[in-house]
């Protein structure tokens, strides 16, 4: 089963930066596409970025286009999510998981490899 595990959240001030990082604790996430989704107090999960298995095909949601990039360095079996301009309204724990490869492009569904996720908070 794969298990993935984020890290790299905190507390930032707007218009500041972080960098997110998803590592798979087994199994190689070479061969998988990966998604970075998020969810804020009191709302739904939604899909923030999504990068196919070779990195050269990403897809991110309208409110983070151009703020935000989604990366991977298979050799490290990590893929990152760097996150610049932070909003407030960015504040939301971040998860990775496994995505459909044919989704990448579109809609970035989710299959399996949930970790416990990082918070980030965007305050002054």
């Amino acid at each position: 089963q794969l298990q993935l595990v984020e890290s790299g959240g905190g507390l930032v001030q707007p218009g500041g930066s972080l960098r997110l990082s998803c590592v798979a604790s087994v199994f190689t996430l070479e061969f998988y596409a990966i998604g970075w989704f998020r969810q804020a107090p009191g709302k739904e999960r939604e899909g923030v970025a999504c990068i196919n298995t070779s990195g050269r095909s990403t897809n991110y949601s309208d409110p983070v286009k151009g703020r935000f990039t989604i990366s991977r360095d298979n050799a490290k079996n990590t893929v990152y999510l760097q996150m610049n301009s932070l909003k407030p309204e960015d504040t939301a724990v971040y998860y990775c998981a496994a995505v459909l490869p044919t989704s990448v492009l579109t809609t970035c569904v989710p299959t399996l490899g949930w970790g416990q996720g990082t918070q980030v908070t965007v305050s002054s």
